[in-house]
């Protein structure tokens, strides 16, 4: 599929009306409709795209059932965490906790999910309590979820497994499709692809035979996380879930709040020191500890701090995250970013924190 701008005309275009066309496969009520019928939301993603998909006002209730869908598309999906045998039944898993949206269909082409009605966090909700006691919450119910057939390797291990070839491709393969004034950025982004670098990562993290790794979401940050219109939070985007650390959800809900966008030089964003504080910190993960049954306040206080500190050391995993996630986009993104400097912006930000004695 091609990609481009939601505004009329364009590669997008294209997209809608390919997407329209395998809904009015699924739902026969869409049949009678066309395209022009429904509003179709700008495709967004990492190893796949979404795109929400509303009937517009003129349309009667009984004329599209559903009235409103969010439409995941799978097909050519080359760099997924799990295979999709495992990926499938870890949604559905989620579906039937009220974790993730109810799925209306699932095939090999794409998912498509029941829409809920509200709005994406922003980075400033990051730091408003209502919302963090929600996403706390949501992250407990997860991480004591114990999913069969998972893979035993936590998701970094899973990521530079699966991952490492498709960067490599891109950077070495594919590095003419860059402009000339970025194609120097791939060089030293191929250090990602070095055992001693993921090293690194993994010493960012709690020690695995100490605290053993839990289910988690692993993609936390403000994008992946909804407020409902009934005031409910919820986490989006379940691609990256496998087993790692559960501070590492914690730390990366805070990850892209570092976001500074509107410069006018290309490429026109940078990631900017961090704009949380410990305490922002201690007031997540206080939130989720309500939910744990520690009767000593002492204890408790033990814990806060403890993941505390582990949480700001994992901040760190989650540049080198992106940075990996971002490299496979950088040659036809999905979404208008210039993803090849967002990687090496990332990657910088990791190397500068792993050599950091502190």
């Amino acid at each position: 599929m091609t990609n481009g701008n939601a505004d009329g005309g364009g590669p997008t275009t294209s997209v809608n009306e390919e997407v329209f066309s395998r809904c009015q496969e699924v739902f026969p009520s869409w049949r009678s409709l066309t395209v022009d019928d429904f509003d179709f939301a700008d495709p967004k993603g990492f190893s796949s795209f979404t795109m929400g998909i509303q009937a517009r006002p003129h349309v009667a209730a009984a004329d599209a059932d559903p009235p409103a869908v969010l439409y995941r598309h799978l097909e050519g999906k080359e760099n997924a965490i799990l295979d999709s045998v495992e990926e499938r039944r870890v949604f559905l898993l989620l579906g039937e906790q009220e974790i993730a949206a109810r799925c209306l269909h699932y095939d090999d082409m794409c998912r498509i999910e029941e829409f809920y009605r509200g709005r994406t966090l922003t980075a400033d909700d990051v730091y408003d309590a209502r919302m963090q006691q929600g996403v706390a919450g949501e992250l407990h119910r997860f991480h004591r979820l114990d999913p069969t057939g998972l893979p035993k390797a936590t998701f970094f291990e899973l990521l530079f497994e699966r991952w490492g070839p498709l960067v490599e491709r891109v950077l070495i393969e594919e590095r003419n499709e860059f402009p000339e004034h970025e194609r120097h950025l791939c060089e030293p982004l191929l250090q990602l692809l070095e055992p001693t670098t993921l090293r690194q990562v993994l010493g960012r993290l709690p020690d695995p035979d100490i605290d053993e790794p839990v289910f988690c979401h692993n993609d936390t940050y403000h994008g992946n996380t909804f407020a409902l219109d009934d005031r409910r939070v919820k986490l989006l985007d379940f691609e990256f879930s496998c087993r790692n650390h559960r501070v590492f959800d914690f730390a990366n809900f805070f990850a892209e709040t570092a976001m500074l966008h509107g410069f006018a030089e290309e490429p026109h964003f940078k990631i900017g020191p961090a704009r949380h504080t410990d305490a922002d910190l201690a007031q997540l993960i206080g939130f989720y500890l309500d939910h744990e049954q520690i009767e000593d306040p002492s204890d408790r206080q033990r814990r806060l701090d403890e993941l505390v500190a582990q949480t700001s050391r994992a901040l760190a995993a989650s540049d080198y995250m992106y940075a990996m996630a971002a490299i496979p986009l950088s040659v036809e993104p999905i979404q208008k970013i210039r993803f090849l400097p967002y990687a090496a912006q990332r990657f910088a930000k990791f190397r500068a924190a792993a050599t950091d004695p502190s």
